[in-house]
């Protein structure tokens, strides 16, 4: 282990380069440094992956000796990881990152000139690249399910399918009664929001609840994401609508639900490949619990609503929190899923899903893409993007060369209610200390039950310890039926 871990300290750190620079492509990089960058990352990727799936690594993983259970898990896992990296050329691994680098760039200027043209070839190349890697990773049924791997390992897309399925066919009915009920106005959270405002409340916010700023910050991207460079240098971004309180206040939330979850790893583990989420769903678990559980919450803003009429006084003087708190949780079908209610959430995941699938198997092509979003998004959801920046553009991750990631949105949302109501069960004080503004409790909960593991345990067995019990669509559909049959009256 003494050869060992230093090795792989090294390939960890190099994957924390690249996503350094990655994090400063989307912030403060100048828009002409996009070729450069691409070949920067391109040339840390390859190498990190060289230096994975060598003879000496291999070498020294045969020689080990754990001393631990910690070194037991990371002997397995790097093991794993290995046996997958081993199948992909790291040629391909490079190609992957410059395309990826490229495309980004690419996004951004196709969505600020609402100019899908401009991105189009650049899918096209990451759907390409995406196939090749499906087709060297290795699959059963479909090459999606090489892709859904990476990222939710264990996960197929038929099983992915019948979860979506299942949570489909009983939110449909609720999204009727819904629209049969009275609607609920949002426009407590439209008006004049200052951006500096904004960002002071939600700064506030996220370090109440355990964002640790000392090492942590935030910034302003195109698209919000969260990202680590180690346990002890964990960033969120975001972005705000000064005529809309939503985005700006829940996307801080949600950023920060992912990066409490990577600083509460433990430091143990720090600067080895264990130190990461378990899967995509587990760390989307935790974003849309802060986010929605904990954030769009009666108790969360009994504690903050004052706070915020004293910041938004122009616009929240005159409003009580209970019609705040109903226009904040108003369902309305959004074109922006990071806009979307917690009800029809589930449904744009669920397109992309399928779109997704469609695209690899050739049965959609690129430059129809726009075309086909627009008509599922009025089959599904009743409503069509007035144009491609809030239609097919609108989202970062297809230039991240993510396809095969969507899924997890969902499969987080499943599991967040999940692990909540068993803090709660746990210390059914967490509710109470919410309306006065502790979240100590949930966050030690959390810390406990899922943080610290990193890759320790899968997903599944996170479940399993936690809750007792596997990933269930059930409890996310009490929580919504009771929630919003409330806030409905149905």
């Amino acid at each position: 282990m003494r050869d060992l871990k230093p090795r792989l300290a090294r390939i960890t750190d190099l994957n924390h380069a690249a996503a350094l620079l990655e994090w400063d492509q989307e912030t403060y990089m100048p828009p002409g440094a996009a070729e450069s960058r691409a070949r920067q990352v391109a040339t840390l990727r390859s190498l990190s992956h060289e230096l994975l799936i060598s003879e000496e690594t291999l070498t020294l993983i045969d020689r080990a000796k754990p001393e631990s259970e910690i070194d037991q898990d990371l002997i397995r896992v790097v093991s794993r990881d290995i046996e997958k990296a081993t199948r992909v050329p790291s040629s391909l691994i490079a190609e992957m990152a410059r395309a990826s680098g490229l495309s980004k760039g690419a996004w951004q200027k196709a969505r600020q000139e609402n100019k899908f043209s401009e991105f189009a070839p650049h899918l096209e190349r990451i759907l390409d690249l995406s196939l090749q890697h499906a087709e060297a990773l290795g699959y059963e049924e479909t090459p999606y399910d090489a892709l859904l791997d990476q990222y939710e390992e264990g996960m197929t897309t038929a099983q992915v399918s019948e979860v979506f399925t299942s949570v489909k066919s009983d939110l449909v009915p609720i999204v009727r009664s819904i629209s049969e009920a009275p609607d609920l106005s949002d426009s407590a959270v439209r008006g004049d929001f200052p951006l500096k405002k904004q960002w002071d409340f939600g700064l506030e916010a996220v370090k109440a609840m355990g964002y640790d700023m000392n090492h942590g910050r935030q910034d302003v991207s195109a698209h919000p994401f969260s990202t680590a460079f180690s346990i002890t240098d964990v960033r969120i971004t975001t972005r705000s609508d000064a005529k809309f309180f939503n985005p700006g206040f829940f996307g801080s939330l949600h950023e920060a639900g992912h990066a409490m979850y990577e600083q509460g790893i433990d430091m143990q583990l720090e600067g080895s490949p264990l130190a990461d989420g378990t899967s995509l769903g587990m760390h989307e678990s935790q974003s849309r619990m802060w986010e929605n559980l904990v954030g769009r919450s009666r108790p969360f803003w009994k504690h903050y609503f004052p706070r915020a009429q004293q910041a938004f006084e122009s616009t929240l003087g005159g409003v009580d929190m209970e019609s705040f708190y109903r226009s904040m949780n108003a369902v309305a079908p959004s074109p922006i899923r990071v806009e979307a209610d917690e009800v029809t959430y589930n449904l744009h995941i669920m397109l992309r899903f399928e779109l997704e699938q469609d695209m690899l198997a050739g049965e959609i092509k690129v430059q129809d893409l726009p075309e086909q979003w627009n008509d599922r998004m009025e089959s599904w959801l009743g409503i069509r993007p007035n144009d491609d920046s809030e239609g097919v553009l609108q989202d970062i991750h297809w230039s991240l060369g993510a396809i095969g990631y969507f899924p997890t949105y969902a499969l987080g949302n499943l599991m967040s209610v999940q692990l909540f109501n068993a803090a709660c069960d746990e210390n059914p004080n967490i509710i109470s200390e919410m309306e006065s503004g502790q979240f100590d409790s949930l966050l030690s909960w959390l810390r406990e039950n899922v943080h610290q593991y990193g890759r320790r345990k899968s997903a599944n067995q996170i479940l399993k310890d936690s809750t007792g019990t596997t990933l269930s669509s059930e409890p996310w559909l009490n929580y919504i039926r009771t929630k919003f049959g409330e806030l409905y009256g149905f």
